[in-house]
């Protein structure tokens, strides 16, 4: 069977991102080092042409991902995790982030994918100069007192799924169902 017909048959004959059902096409997921059914997904033109113009996404379009991201197949969850983590900056995509999860082989081909920045930024580091990456996990090394929420966060109190922020000294996460900005000084690497 050729790898189009083993997509169409598993994706029911619709995008498997946004479930449009015309002008579908293979997309093999980056890094590709051969060609299989297992490494690429079926997407429609609109996917396909937002995918390629990643400078100008479509924020609405994207919103399909809550369906997505609990594909059983990891060349769809990897596609689905790349597009929300260009889309963090909204809070939807950051809630689908905390909500995703993949298993660490699938993370590691997700990351691989991401063209690395030329970035003269420094990195973020935990209190024991750990380099923190987004997606993540973090665990507080003292009580908190998060101003405007009402609550202090507890020692041993597990962060994951941490966004970066454009300050190499903060980093955002969940902590009680509330999304807040964390001092990375006062958080260790799980």
């Amino acid at each position: 069977m050729s790898i189009e017909s083993t997509l169409l048959q598993r994706c029911d004959s619709k995008c498997e991102l946004c479930t449009a059902d015309k002008h579908l096409d293979i997309f093999e997921v980056p890094p590709v080092t051969e060609s299989s059914a297992d490494r690429s997904v079926m997407i429609c033109e609109t996917c396909r042409t937002q995918i390629s113009q990643t400078e100008s996404l479509d924020t609405n379009h994207w919103r399909c991902l809550h369906d997505s991201i609990w594909s059983p197949y990891p060349a769809v969850q990897v596609v689905a995790w790349r597009l929300l983590n260009q889309l963090s900056s909204e809070t939807w995509a950051q809630d689908l982030l905390d909500q995703m999860y993949m298993d660490e082989e699938t993370q590691e081909w997700a990351k691989d994918g991401i063209p690395e920045e030329d970035d003269d930024t420094p990195p973020t580091l935990d209190c024991n100069g750990t380099r923190l990456e987004a997606g993540d996990t973090v665990t507080l090394i003292k009580d908190l007192v998060v101003k405007g929420a009402g609550f202090t966060a507890k020692r041993g109190t597990a962060v994951r799924n941490i966004s970066l922020t454009s300050n190499p000294e903060h980093i955002e996460g969940r902590v009680n169902g509330t999304r807040v900005v964390l001092v990375s000084s006062y958080m260790k690497k799980s």
